[in-house]
């Protein structure tokens, strides 16, 4: 006989899922070392409260990357079927672990535990979801502009949350539009270096404009009589990687000072990568780029004393668009729906 429901009781609403804070720091650290060197070598050298909400941020980040791409640690693509089916897996988990239900996923209980303790929304979570969302339904950028938003969600609004991680208010628009301003650095130098690596997963960002520009058929930019031309749209995108970091060092000033070292150190590191792409030219591509353990440390060394002087110059030209630019095109494209609540499925 089933007993009334009277006197079942609910499953009770706590940050993390109930879970224990140490597993979930613990096993957060164990993803940012497996999934990127760069931002471990960084988050080292913040104070071990920011650093631990770092990797439990980072943590669910990285499980939203490989649940969207069907993917392990950021390796190769899955197939891509079913992507619609993904993406509605994170939302649902996501909101269950903003409103402290379990998930049985330990990333989305580590984010639930990172929001409740750094006043992460739900809207900045979707702007992160969003450039999923976009991936899935095999988005292509028309314009700089399109390119622009789709940094913001997949790096800029990452930006945003990592600043309220490290404590910076909500309502601090101006940091937090540097916080936007350094994701959307990081994510111009990624595409800058995986143009091929992307292409090879049937996906291109570079705006459609500057591929009629360069006169390149369409699907034939990674071809190798392309190779000139492709350099030349390299070299624009770290260009702009260039003045938006720049500008996203003024945002810097007022962080405590770990927390400004080890956001100048990322900085160095993701920025050397575009503009190693751009020191190769057309022979980017021939080898992976990217910054050695001698190199890293140099950067962090560098960015030591960079940080003590704290008197950043911005750039010499403003970057094209702001956060602000941007959310009011992501704003009129419509309010976000709340997740549908039914079952995931059962693969889920």
């Amino acid at each position: 006989m089933l007993a009334p429901s009277r006197i079942l009781r609910g499953t009770p609403h706590q940050a993390g899922g109930g879970r224990d804070r140490f597993a979930l720091v613990e096993k957060a650290r164990q993803s940012i070392e497996e999934g990127s060197k760069s931002f471990t070598a960084a988050s080292t050298l913040f104070d071990i409260d920011t650093r631990e909400r770092v990797w439990l941020l980072y943590a669910w980040c990285r499980r939203c990357d490989d649940i969207a791409d069907a993917q392990e640690m950021g390796g190769e693509l899955g197939d891509q079927a079913g992507a619609e089916s993904r993406l509605k897996s994170i939302r649902v988990l996501t909101q269950r672990a903003f409103d402290g239900l379990p998930t049985a996923d330990i990333a989305f209980d580590a984010f639930g535990l990172v929001a409740q303790e750094s006043r992460l929304s739900a809207q900045m979570a979707e702007d992160v979801i969003e450039g999923f969302a976009l991936d899935a339904r095999d988005w292509r950028p028309r314009s700089e502009a399109d390119l622009l938003r789709y940094c913001y969600h997949v790096a800029g609004a990452v930006g945003v949350m990592m600043a309220a991680v490290m404590g910076v208010d909500p309502d601090d628009d101006e940091v937090m539009d540097r916080a936007c301003d350094l994701g959307i650095a990081f994510q111009l130098a990624n595409i800058a270096r995986d143009l091929l690596e992307d292409d090879a997963a049937g996906r291109c960002y570079l705006p459609m404009e500057w591929l009629v520009e360069e006169d390149i058929e369409p699907g034939q930019h990674t071809k190798p009589h392309h190779r000139a031309e492709l350099a030349d749209m390299a070299e624009k995108l770290v260009l702009l990687m260039d003045k938006y970091a720049k500008r996203a060092r003024l945002g810097t000033v007022g962080l405590p000072f770990r927390s400004r070292w080890a956001i100048l150190s990322a900085a160095r590191i993701y920025t050397d990568i575009g503009y190693e792409v751009r020191r190769r030219g057309k022979a980017a591509w021939d080898h992976r780029v990217h910054t050695s353990n001698l190199g890293k440390m140099g950067h962090v060394t560098a960015a030591f004393f960079e940080a003590l002087k704290n008197d950043p110059v911005g750039p010499d030209d403003e970057p094209p668009l702001d956060r602000g630019d941007i959310l009011l095109a992501v704003r009129m494209a419509g309010p976000i729906a709340p997740p549908p609540m039914d079952p995931l499925p059962d693969e889920l």
